[in-house]
């Protein structure tokens, strides 16, 4: 068999069927058709203009409680001076149970610890979504799964609209005039130039989002103040819709600048560091756009959130969002997230790890049952990536460089992943219909997927260690394990050091499978098991030989975060990243990516953008630029008291569920709404101070 030909022969593999390809196991062929899965939910799609509009309205209303303990007292300005001139306002049309009542509590359990609260400065929050509940972004994207890919844009948000130039290298954006931060200061340009000039410019910061990097939005980028409500982006590129999406969360969520300022070293004698953790978790109160504040935190406990009193959306007649008055975090794991929202315990879970699926589904078919569970479209995969960056990211030792070198080689990275039963690692997940095989790519989820475009190289052990042999690797010392060549890492065995999320009972579960199918191979893997924070500093810092991620939003809906898809810039790939002198050391075949992927972003026509990701999708399987693993559908369970859910919403689109189903127009009817609030009738205090004031 003449692997070098694997090129010639996918384009035949895509050309023949299947059946005259199973003689030859190790050819590249397609891969196989998923089972049904009629668990599945089907979307009900709404035209985009259906979900919301900017307006004024007659009059404005809220909770009775805030207007008699807060208002009438003088604590508060009575609500129409609190929002905007015209706030955002949610359609009735779109909601599926229409406008709700004020009260009750959603409780969520995350596995996460937070950091602080300096998310423009890289600090987690938690994640399981506290950001989404605090952060609010110049545009929104996640309720977009209802809506069909012609009519796909992003939602305003923050940026209210937006204007091109004629020649469109100019994008004028029209901010919402008159909203305030939750403490009442006023949200203004101020703080999209300070997140934009002192965070994402800021060579020394990194904005939790992973994406928002300068090249994110484009390679010579500049944005720039008009007034208090505009701004201006100057692109290089004409435009570049792409990056609407790249400014939507997690990539352009700007922190309170009039909080945030004073502490950045531009403007202080504080450290970088001191500026990133200027906010811990113990600071109570921090100013967010978002519809819950954080009151109360509570070590390896809870976090609790209070409705925000300046919250600037409202629905269609004039009350002020959200509907709920509060949100819990209970600090816990996030297995036992799943098990407390079957359970009834907690409200809200994206079942993500396979492992709990048969168990979640027998008890939610019960009559009794207080969680209702819908499962959407296969949009959950993992990837294996190899660290691409030779050219010194991450500081790797002689070893990590050689591991570097062999990951970009193609026989190589071909004898991996002919080497994974995908099946059996399916299987060690969950049974059934849930998972299918996943050569790496692009979600089959998607609408941009065309499998016979996808380059998928059977399980074959024999054809891979022919491949391992083609690069030079062979067990010199007969212990099992193949050694480099001598010369190169005092020809040792090679030992690959792969970087997992310790968090994740599935992280954990797919890494075992990937030990134990290398180790057949000839390979051995070290796996290095790291908890959130510290898991995410080595792989932004490039500390990996391999890791295995859960896939990201620009898998499953392409168009948000496209440029995570290649090394586009120096900072935009997850496992290819420029060295100390942000220059990168492309492959050829990545370069062809970045042309595919630069086309992509600039296309202004859907049948291009689709002919495109065909060819991107052929290229990055046939080169292995991931090695896929598995993927499922992920499910969402809700408690069966919360109306306005969405139909068919998919625990990861665009973005995560919690904010796909619109948290602040979710509400409870009063006859079903429980005694949750552990501060009821209270509101933020000041920054800083403790807990919220009644």
């Amino acid at each position: 068999m003449n692997f070098r030909n694997a090129g010639i022969l996918a384009g035949l593999a895509l050309s023949v069927s299947a059946a005259a390809l199973n003689a030859y196991a190790s050819e590249p062929t397609i891969p196989p058709a998923p089972a049904d899965f009629p668990a599945e939910g089907k979307i009900n799609y709404v035209a985009r203009d259906s979900i919301l509009e900017f307006k004024a309205l007659p009059e404005y209303h809220e909770p009775d409680w805030v207007t008699k303990n807060f208002v009438a007292s003088g604590k508060l300005p009575p609500v129409k001076d609190r929002l905007p001139k015209e706030p955002m306002v949610f359609k009735t049309g779109n909601m599926p149970d229409g406008i709700g009542v004020y009260g009750d509590t959603m409780r969520h359990v995350i596995g996460g610890r937070p950091e602080g609260w300096n998310y423009g400065a890289g600090q987690t929050q938690g994640w399981g979504g506290i950001d989404i509940g605090l952060s609010e972004c110049l545009t929104r994207t996640a309720p977009l799964f209802q809506v069909q890919a012609s009519d796909t844009e992003p939602l305003p948000n923050l940026a209210k609209s937006w204007d091109w130039s004629e020649d469109g290298h100019k994008l004028t954006m029209h901010l919402i005039e008159g909203a305030k931060w939750s403490d009442g200061a006023p949200f203004t340009a101020d703080d999209i130039m300070f997140y934009w000039e002192d965070e994402v410019i800021d060579p020394n910061v990194s904005p939790l989002g992973g994406g928002a990097s300068p090249e994110a939005f484009g390679t010579g980028t500049t944005l720039k103040k008009i007034d208090d409500y505009t701004v201006e982006w100057t692109f290089k590129e004409a435009f570049p819709k792409q990056y609407l999406y790249t400014m939507s969360y997690p990539n352009f969520c700007p922190g309170p600048s009039h909080i945030l300022k004073p502490k950045h070293p531009k403007y202080s004698k504080n450290t970088y560091d001191q500026f990133k953790n200027a906010f811990p978790p113990e600071f109570m109160n921090m100013p967010v756009m978002g519809g819950w504040v954080p009151v109360e935190y509570r070590s390896d406990d809870i976090i609790v959130m209070r409705r925000n009193p300046y919250y600037w959306k409202v629905d269609e007649k004039g009350n002020q969002l959200p509907y709920l008055n509060e949100l819990h975090y209970k600090l816990s794991t996030w297995a036992d997230r799943d098990v407390q929202a079957v359970a009834g315990s907690a409200d809200i879970s994206n079942l993500e790890q396979p492992e709990n699926f048969v168990a979640s589904l027998k008890r939610a078919a019960e009559e009794t049952a207080p969680a209702r569970l819908a499962f959407g479209p296969r949009l959950i995969g993992y990837n294996l990536r190899m660290n691409f960056s030779a050219n010194g990211w991450g500081n790797p030792d002689e070893r990590g460089q050689a591991i570097r070198e062999l990951n970009r080689n193609e026989d190589f990275r071909k004898a991996v992943t002919m080497a994974l039963d995908r099946k059996a690692i399916g299987d060690s997940l969950v049974k059934g219909p849930f998972t299918a095989i996943y050569p790496g790519g692009l979600s089959s989820g998607t609408s941009f997927y065309d499998r016979n475009s996808t380059v998928y190289y059977p399980f074959d052990l024999e054809g891979a260690k022919a491949e391992l042999a083609k690069a030079g690797l062979k067990d010199t010392d007969g212990n099992g394990v193949v050694n480099f060549p001598a010369g190169t890492a005092g020809g040792k065995d090679v030992e690959i050091v792969m970087l997992i999320n310790n968090q994740y009972t599935t992280d954990k579960s797919l890494a075992e499978g990937v030990v134990g199918q290398m180790e057949k191979l000839g390979l051995k893997i070290v796996i290095n098991a790291l908890d959130g924070a510290k898991r995410d500093d080595a792989h932004y810092a490039g500390r990996f030989d391999w890791l295995i991620q859960r896939n990201t939003t620009e898998l499953s809906s392409v168009v948000q975060n496209t440029e995570q898809l290649a090394p586009v810039g120096p900072r935009t790939s997850w496992h290819h990243r420029a060295g100390k002198d942000d220059q990168l050391d492309l492959m050829p075949f990545e370069q062809e990516l970045i042309d595919v992927i630069n086309k992509f972003r600039t296309s202004q026509s859907n049948e291009e953008r689709v002919d495109l990701m065909k060819q991107y999708q052929k290229i990055s399987t046939e080169h292995v630029n991931t090695v896929g693993l598995t993927e499922y559908p992920g499910a969402l369970i809700i408690n069966k008291r919360f109306s306005n859910v969405p139909q068919g919403t998919p625990i990861m689109m665009f973005n995560w569920a919690e904010d796909s189903v619109i948290r602040e127009r979710m509400w409870v009817a009063a006859d079903k709404q429980g005694k949750y609030e552990l501060f009821p009738e209270q509101l933020p205090g000041k920054p800083g101070e403790k807990g919220p004031i009644n």
